[in-house]
């Protein structure tokens, strides 16, 4: 669980190190007592935040308490647009009561929201919340569940009050991330990360020496940035409107001021867990490098075949497709370089480029980063909860990294252990940064009231990104997502019976899980079509209820099942929902295709 017990959270509130904030004013002599004694005055005496932050940076507590929040927006009128998540990554536990998208706004101009009103899905209209939020010609646009939607803001009010309108539906669900975080440009472009839904591709998802797929299907309608228009609604997730490839997980986005646009990347896990023949322990924790990446059209960045080894600075083969331990580079020659890396495993879930002028110079020709922290060192010390500057020239890294505010964990940096982990940044019309925490639900506010420079002049680097691991300190970790070994089998991968289209089998996907048309199939045949008590299994080759063929099973759906064979209750016809001639199809071809799938064992 990864709450902290009280006695956690109150050592930390000890030991936490205040915000240094006396910064030497760079001023003419004849105003330089009057600058110090300015300086003096200011200060960070509301500083509640307990973060550790370069001298002249200060910080508040800005909302608490406001549910699992993720990314952030700032609109021009300083108001402050979060998203929230829930579900099985929180512990399914109870959301705050309201929608799941939270306006914040600092009326008394005390540092901290005295305004918190929520909108948008709520857990009962079937919402789950989301990561990614944006504005876009004055709304908002936001990822509820498998889709991207746009509330528009009456005058005068910061919340909406009618319904949004879906920009585009369908999204990919489930696996190990189900989260669409993604960045509007100038022009409409709506970039959208579609992140993987297993680690590398293996054909057994994190499980000892499988190999990888091969093709890997899961590219298909995964691991990638997809490209749509902000300006029209009713889009509909396609595999054409795919802009990028090899991106295992890109939450973090950020434009720069001649429309370039950076993603993060999560690097891939548990090399030496996977593949202990070729990987030492310690390299569990120290490889592979976190990504800032450059996105170009069509550009492939080389997941799952490849992965960032910052020791030999270059793409190398991933072991699931051939690797040595990082000596071959096979056909990652032929992929797209991070523009920066980081140190493994911290976990870069959101960027924000600074394009205000309260923070001093050095700060407004690069990005910053927040890193969420990583599980995936274990047994040795975890890294990063924290935020990182990375300084950029145009396309190009200019220096090494520096942490710029950490803190947030508290005594123990660990999934279980941190008292707060970062998750979204925005930066505000005024100047300041926002740092949003997903376990707690607490807004961090970060301004500078030092003078021109003297932020700058005491940066901390990011630690060498070939450092070793240090010593062990706890056991052996696993995925915050659990081990799924069919994380990768959804309907992107799957067979398609003749009659039928790739589209039906992702249609028929979203209706089985409930998304379209109402039906409850998973209530009766298992998340993943396994079986359960209630219903057969769909996987394998025995049926029950006719001959298993395309058409068989589109009969069975549409008629249904009165008198079951070895189960007690019947199966209503289109099980007890009202779905359309092409709903039954398009559900009837993914069944179809759960039963063809190949078995795992084969390569």
């Amino acid at each position: 669980m990864r709450f902290s017990n009280p006695l956690k959270i109150l050592l930390s509130a000890v030991v936490a190190i205040a915000a240094v904030c006396l910064g030497t004013l760079l001023a003419p002599a004849h105003h330089q007592s009057n600058a110090a004694a300015q300086a003096k005055s200011q200060g960070c005496p509301n500083d509640d935040s307990g973060l550790q932050l370069p001298a002249g940076f200060c910080a508040t507590v800005f909302a608490d308490g406001i549910g699992h929040a993720r990314h952030m927006v700032a609109a021009p009128s300083g108001v402050l647009y979060v998203n929230t998540w829930s579900g099985r990554y929180y512990g399914n536990d109870t959301p705050p009561a309201g929608g799941f998208l939270v306006a914040l706004q600092d009326k008394s101009g005390a540092g901290k929201a005295d305004v918190n009103e929520r909108f948008g899905e709520t857990v009962q209209s079937g919402g789950a919340g989301g990561t990614g939020i944006g504005l876009y010609k004055g709304s908002i646009y936001a990822e509820i569940n498998d889709r991207i939607v746009r509330y528009s803001l009456p005058a005068g009010s910061i919340v909406p009050s009618g319904s949004a309108d879906t920009i585009v539906s369908g999204l990919p669900l489930g696996g190990d991330h189900p989260m669409h975080p993604f960045t509007i440009d100038a022009e409409g472009s709506m970039y959208v990360d579609v992140a993987t839904a297993t680690n590398s591709c293996q054909l057994k998802n994190r499980t000892l020496k499988s190999p990888g797929a091969q093709p890997c299907t899961e590219l298909e309608t995964r691991g990638g940035v997809w490209r749509y228009d902000a300006n029209k609604t009713n889009q509909t997730f396609s595999t054409a409107d795919r802009f990028a490839t090899g991106i295992r997980n890109a939450e973090g986005f950020a434009i720069d001021a001649s429309g370039r646009v950076f993603v993060t990347q999560h690097g891939r896990d548990q090399l030496h867990a996977n593949w202990p023949d070729l990987y030492k322990p310690d390299q569990e924790a120290t490889l592979p490098a976190e990504e800032l990446l450059l996105l170009k059209p069509k550009g492939d960045y080389g997941w799952p075949e490849c992965y960032y080894d910052q020791f030999v600075q270059k793409l190398v083969l991933a072991p699931e497709y051939g690797g040595d331990g990082g000596k071959t580079i096979g056909v990652c020659a032929n992929k797209i370089a991070p523009t920066a890396a980081f140190p493994a495993h911290w976990a870069p879930n959101a960027m924000a480029r600074y394009d205000q002028k309260q923070f001093p110079a050095h700060y407004r020709e690069g990005v910053f980063i927040a890193f969420h922290g990583s599980w995936n060192r274990a047994p040795y010390p975890q890294g990063g909860y924290n935020v990182v500057f990375q300084p950029l020239g145009g396309d190009r890294a200019t220096g090494q990294c520096e942490i710029f505010a950490d803190g947030f964990a508290g005594a123990v940096k660990s999934p279980a252990g941190a008292a707060y982990r970062p998750s979204g940044l925005a930066v505000g019309p005024d100047g300041a940064l926002y740092v949003s925490d997903d376990i707690r639900g607490r807004i961090y506010r970060i301004v500078y009231r030092g003078g021109a420079e003297a932020g700058a002049a005491q940066i901390t680097p990011c630690p060498s990104l070939t450092a070793p691991a240090g010593s062990p300190v706890e056991a052996a970790a696993q995925p915050p997502e659990g081990t799924h070994p069919d994380a990768g089998a959804a309907a992107g991968n799957l067979p398609v019976p003749k009659g039928a289209t790739r589209e039906m089998v992702l249609l028929g996907e979203r209706i089985y899980h409930g998304q379209v048309g109402g039906a409850a199939c998973t209530g009766c045949h298992g998340e993943s079509g396994q079986g359960t008590p209630l219903g057969p299994d769909l996987t394998g080759k025995n049926w029950l209820w006719g001959d298993g063929s395309y058409a068989g099973i589109t009969k069975t759906i549409t008629e249904g099942v009165s008198q079951p064979k070895q189960y007690r209750s019947p199966m209503p016809p289109m099980g007890g929902a009202q779905l359309t001639p092409d709903q039954v199809s398009a559900l009837a071809a993914y069944v179809w295709g759960l039963s063809h799938r190949a078995s795992p064992n084969r390569n």
